[in-house]
């Protein structure tokens, strides 16, 4: 196993991922298969890396790990909360309903959320229909 840290080149997005081997980047990289989980882009590519070394001066105790964890899970909670007092939900039939008020002349609908494909996702950044990712899990998981 190999874990690379991968840069989006459309919205400057950092992350890491692991891969099988570095053939298997190459391989997953030449089909298209890598994408920014941010922006939803094809154009990722490797940043670079420094090795990870363990001192006894860098050990951070777990605690704050969880803390983070923690601060996250708030944040998209209360995401999650102000979409859901704002915004229209309409279930499976997100992609529908955007390109509805998108190409509505009067423009005066209330915002919507919904669940849509990467692929659909795509067709509507490519209209030029701004989306967002969000991450969503249901509430029993938090």
């Amino acid at each position: 196993m190999i874990k690379y840290n991968l840069i989006c080149k459309n919205c400057d997005n950092s992350f890491d991922s692991w891969f099988g081997s570095s053939k298997e980047y190459d391989k997953l990289k030449r089909l298209k298969y890598i994408n920014c989980y941010r922006c939803n882009s094809l154009n990722v590519g490797k940043n670079l890396m420094t090795p990870s070394v363990l001192s006894s001066k860098n050990i951070k105790p777990e605690i704050s790990k969880n803390d983070k964890n923690i601060e996250v899970k708030n944040i998209i909670k209360n995401y999650k909360k102000f979409i859901k007092n704002n915004f229209e939900y309409v279930g499976e039939n997100f992609a529908y309903k955007a390109r509805l008020i998108y190409y509505d002349n009067k423009k005066k609908s209330k915002g919507i959320y919904g669940k849509a494909s990467v692929e659909e996702i795509k067709k509507l950044k490519e209209e030029g229909i701004e989306t967002e990712l969000m991450p969503w899990s249901s509430e029993k998981d938090n």
